[in-house]
């Protein structure tokens, strides 16, 4: 297994119960969705999968580990063994693109290696190669504090794929990306996970693309599962009773699942 979760339970510092026994595994080289309305636990469960939070009950076992059961320098090397796509990507605003994007194999490098490269960039080509791919090349040695919201996104995919994680985890990946953008920058995360063999779990606000690229669809409601499916299965139906109360939730009546459009993303280029 990738990650399994059994029973697993999440209560915040404030006393927030994000998650509620969630049981949830996946294989190596699985493509999991996580949809579901605003609140519902999609990043808290991604966080617990990334090893950076603790489960407050259950069992947790990341790539064949329990991380919790970890000394701090093997949990450090299970970290660097995955790699994150943040909506908001904590990239240092001064930080040049190529410097971002090769920070994806930090966790590899030595330490000499690791400051040299901030001074020399270690693998220009590398770096290119893959912000190529998502149609920013134009953009290596730019700061990042000169990028726009959708860009800096991208930057942060470019990261992951230079990375090469066994585990890929992506928190509302192209919230800030339009519709032709968003759907190309997805297909990049599922192309890497096809060629690897690592695992991808997304959470999506934007169904469609979820229900177009990800072959299994879980949905989360209030900090718990109310269905795990092959894409194929999640109908309409399904998807009104899961953002049911959500003023934002898109309109599914009527639509079939592989029929949908693609949805108006937050921003543009």
């Amino acid at each position: 297994m990738s990650f399994q979760l059994e029973g697993v339970g999440l209560v915040h510092a404030n006393g927030h119960r994000a998650l509620k026994a969630v049981t949830l595994a996946a294989r190596a080289g699985e493509r999991i969705a996580v949809i579901g309305p605003s609140g519902a636990g999609k990043t808290s469960l991604l966080r617990l999968a990334g090893c950076a939070l603790r489960p407050s009950q259950g069992r947790l076992t990341v790539l064949g580990l329990q991380p919790w059961q970890l000394p701090p320098r093997g949990l450090r090397r299970l970290r660097a063994r995955i790699g994150t796509v943040h909506q908001a990507p904590p990239i240092p605003p001064r930080l040049r693109v190529v410097t971002a994007v090769l920070a994806g194999r930090l966790g590899q490098w030595s330490l000499g290696r690791a400051l040299w490269s901030l001074l020399h960039p270690a693998d220009i080509a590398g770096a290119q190669e893959v912000l190529y791919r998502l149609e920013l090349a134009d953009r290596l040695f730019d700061r990042c504090d000169r990028l726009s919201g959708g860009q800096l996104q991208r930057v942060g995919i470019a990261r992951v794929l230079y990375q090469r994680p066994e585990l890929m985890l992506a928190d509302e990946p192209v919230s800030a990306l339009d519709p032709t953008l968003a759907d190309a920058a997805v297909q990049r995360l599922v192309g890497q996970s096809e060629a690897t063999g690592a695992t991808l779990l997304a959470s999506l606000h934007a169904v469609e693309l979820a229900l177009r690229w990800f072959p299994r669809v879980v949905g989360l409601r209030a900090g718990e599962v109310m269905f795990d499916l092959p894409a194929p299965e999640v109908t309409p139906p399904l998807l009104q009773a899961l953002y049911a109360g959500d003023t934002a939730a898109p309109a599914f009546g009527g639509l079939l699942p592989a029929a949908l459009p693609l949805a108006a993303g937050a921003m543009c280029r």
